[in-house]
């Protein structure tokens, strides 16, 4: 069901709704993380997105980054979940995301190098040299990402 989040939408109209998502870390041999600029703020986030009806979350993680950042990648490991992340989005639309990190490699595929629908770009970041993100769910989930691989 490809569209699930939309059927939501349409008869829940902009009301709260809590959503599952899920993101990856993808870390090169540099140390830098994968970051995509969303073409809806111009903000930038971890690659990610909605989980949609009958994926699971790994499923969800691995849909989501090849169609945001253009890498297919494989879920090395679960690292966490986020639960107190409220947002409203331009068009007025309001949840409250679930959000599940992963560890993740890559498998296959390049980082964009064009804009998508979804995508205006996405670049290497040190993680101490961040760009404004989206969410503050991904300020905490990087945060977490130093702590574990940059003590």
């Amino acid at each position: 069901m490809a569209n699930y989040i939309k059927e939501i939408r349409d008869l829940v109209g902009h009301r709260p709704i809590i959503l599952v998502a899920c993101g990856g870390a993808l870390l090169n041999q540099k140390n830098q993380i994968l970051l995509q600029e969303r073409a809806d703020t111009g903000n930038w986030s971890l690659p990610g997105g909605y989980m949609e009806y009958g994926e699971s979350l790994a499923e969800t993680c691995a849909r989501e980054f090849e169609e945001d950042a253009g890498v297919k990648v494989e879920v090395v490991k679960h690292l966490g979940y986020f639960d107190q992340d409220f947002s409203t989005y331009p068009n007025g639309d309001v949840t409250q995301v679930i959000g599940h990190l992963f560890e993740v490699k890559q498998i296959g595929g390049k980082p964009l190098d064009h804009t998508t629908d979804e995508t205006l770009a996405t670049k290497w970041f040190d993680l101490d040299n961040l760009p404004p993100l989206q969410f503050s769910q991904n300020e905490k989930m990087l945060a977490l990402i130093k702590k574990l691989y940059f003590k």
